[in-house]
C-alpha cells in the first residue's frame, strides 16, 4: 500500500516522507484499518439488502402488506 504524499492530523498537514519510521508505520496502520472499515461497510450493505429481501419474502409468505424498506421493518427473536 502506497503512502499518501501528505496527511492532515488535527488540522495540521504533514509530509509523510518527512515523518519518522514509527510515524509512517502508524500511517500504514491507519490505511489498513480504513480499508477494513470500508470492507465491513460493504458487507453491512450486502447483509442489509439480504435482510430486506427476507423481510419482503416473509411478508409475501404470510400475506402481509408490502414491507417498509427500513432496517426496523421486522424484528425476529
Amino acid at each position: 500500500m502506497a503512502f499518501p504524499e501528505t496527511i492532515t492530523l488535527n488540522g495540521i498537514s504533514y509530509v509523510v516522507a518527512d515523518l519518522s519510521e514509527a510515524a509512517r508505520s502508524q500511517v500504514q496502520n491507519i490505511q489498513v484499518v480504513e480499508a477494513e472499515i470500508l470492507r465491513l461497510q460493504q458487507q453491512m450493505g450486502i447483509a442489509q439488502t439480504a435482510r430486506n429481501a427476507y423481510v419482503a419474502a416473509l411478508s409475501t409468505a404470510i400475506g402481509a402488506p408490502a414491507p417498509v424498506p427500513a432496517a426496523t421493518a421486522a424484528t425476529v427473536q
